[in-house]
């Protein structure tokens, strides 16, 4: 274990004192938690892009093609799609709502001929 000296600002020091006695843990405990849960995040949030980046745009759609359209079992539905939306839409939804994606031009000219 490693010792570090750390300067906060009175105010935040003693919001840490409150929570600290309010959650029965020492200022200590309460700030590792703390840098724990943040760099578990941040961590997280690199391995989650990282991983996507890998992703390959045709291969999911292949995948996701052999899945049957049908609807959601009842109460499986998401309440701003129910019964309204197939399973290939609203996994382009939530791809579209992940962040930029590659992908390739011939894919793209496709995309604008078809409406999509």
């Amino acid at each position: 274990m490693s010792t570090l000296s750390l300067r906060l600002p009175e105010s935040i020091h003693q919001k840490l004192g409150e929570v600290a006695e309010k959650e029965g843990v020492s200022i200590n405990q309460l700030i590792n938690s703390a840098v724990a849960e943040k760099l578990s995040a941040l961590l997280t949030e690199k391995y989650l892009s990282e991983r996507a980046s890998r992703g390959d745009r045709r291969a999911f759609d292949s995948v996701l093609a052999k899945i049957p359209n049908a609807l959601a079992a009842t109460g499986d539905e998401l309440q701003a799609t129910i019964g309204k939306v197939s399973k290939r839409a609203l996994a382009n939804q939530v791809l579209q709502q992940s962040g930029p994606q590659k992908r390739s031009r011939k894919r793209v000219a496709s995309k604008r001929r078809h409406g999509s």
